[in-house]
């Protein structure tokens, strides 16, 4: 059955943890990408279902919502949990994970420079330094792991984690050792550590 992801070229954005679970399972998958500079691209965001990307195809079946589709794909990877309440936890740290991503979204969105270098002033020294201690102190507490062993959450973590990192121009990791721990695991296990040393990405201007 033909699967497809689409979204942005040349950007790491909320289709990179997807990609990292699809290379990681050995999913074959056509990666379809459209130029971020051309977005709205308005023959294809009038087809959306939300009119936003990514969208996930395979066959005739079609989901969008990043979070929705990382955790479909992990389940062919054994990297979502049977169990109600560990997968209720993850999911929960996944959604926090989000109220973070909401102010770096509003600072790639800003198009007034001041502004913008505002924004970005608060997500660093506030929201960062509100959320990432948090996530520090989970990992810690969970042999380095949300769940206590590498599932669908982990990906979107470090996914989310590259995509501030890069929006933002700076490594909002670095001050978190079991954080920072954690994005190199990612980064090095077989199939995401050769799709990153393969993907092109344009460089962003903050």
């Amino acid at each position: 059955m033909a699967k497809k992801l689409h979204y942005f070229d040349s950007i790491i954005g909320l289709a990179e943890p997807i990609r990292y679970i699809l290379h990681y399972g050995k999913q074959k998958f056509e990666d379809v990408r459209y130029k971020y500079q051309d977005w709205p691209i308005k023959s294809v965001k009038d087809s959306l279902p939300f009119g936003q990307l990514p969208i996930y195809e395979e066959g005739n079946k079609t989901l969008n919502q990043s979070l929705a589709i990382a955790k479909y794909v992990a389940t062919y990877s054994k990297l979502v949990p049977s169990d109600p309440w560990e997968q209720a936890v993850l999911e929960a740290m996944v959604y926090n994970l989000y109220d973070f991503w909401k102010f770096v979204v509003a600072f790639i969105k800003e198009e007034d420079p001041v502004k913008k270098q505002e924004l970005k002033k608060q997500v660093l020294y506030e929201h960062v330094e509100f959320f990432f201690p948090k996530f520090e102190k989970e990992l810690k507490n969970n042999n380095g792991y949300f769940g206590g062993k590498l599932s669908w959450a982990d990906f979107v973590f470090v996914g989310i984690i590259d995509s501030g990192d890069y929006f933002l121009g700076e490594k909002i990791e670095n001050k978190y050792p079991y954080i920072k721990a954690l994005v190199q695991n990612v980064h090095n296990l077989p199939g995401v550590k050769e799709y990153i040393a393969s993907r092109k990405v344009e460089p962003m201007s903050v």
